[in-house]
């Protein structure tokens, strides 16, 4: 038996254009108690988001935690279940293709924040009726359609 936490966490990002205003949305559930978290940006891309929203719920955690997260994007569950951030890692973040990856500073990110924390990652169908992917999705378009206050300086850094 572990002592470590079991949270659930769903997690949706959203972008009006792509790239435009964006925003995350979080949804943490732990022992029948549940937080939000939101936010929104002036410029960035829904990927961002996904990847953002991922990494705001896994850094709320003030312990490491057994995590079980659920997410719409098939880019961010496949990039950690298949192995690609790693991989790319590997490869100074270069492509097969010679490309660079794109959102390096986010991927790096979420693989530290995936040593602290025992993820397992799930990908669930947008807009399928799932009540909590839901409410992430929800959170998500109203920061992006709020007034952003966030600057996603690692894309507009890139992208000016």
């Amino acid at each position: 038996m572990t002592d470590t936490k079991q949270v659930a966490i769903y997690t949706d990002g959203a972008c009006i254009g792509n790239p435009g205003p964006g925003g995350y949305g979080v949804v943490l559930l732990f022992n029948g108690r549940r937080k939000e978290l939101s936010n929104g940006f002036r410029r960035t891309t829904n990927n961002r988001m996904e990847l953002l929203a991922v990494i705001e719920g896994l850094r709320s955690l003030k312990e490491p935690c057994d995590v079980t997260l659920f997410s719409d994007s098939q880019y961010v569950v496949n990039g950690m279940t298949k192995g690609w951030a790693k991989k790319w890692e590997k490869s100074n973040w270069t492509l097969a293709s010679g490309a660079r990856a794109l959102n390096q500073d986010l991927w790096e990110q979420l693989l530290r924040l995936c040593e602290h924390h025992h993820v397992k990652f799930n990908w669930v169908r947008g807009h399928a009726g799932n009540r909590e992917n839901e409410r992430a999705d929800k959170l998500a378009l109203a920061a992006a359609h709020g007034k952003p206050s966030g600057v996603d300086v690692g894309y507009e850094q890139v992208n000016r």
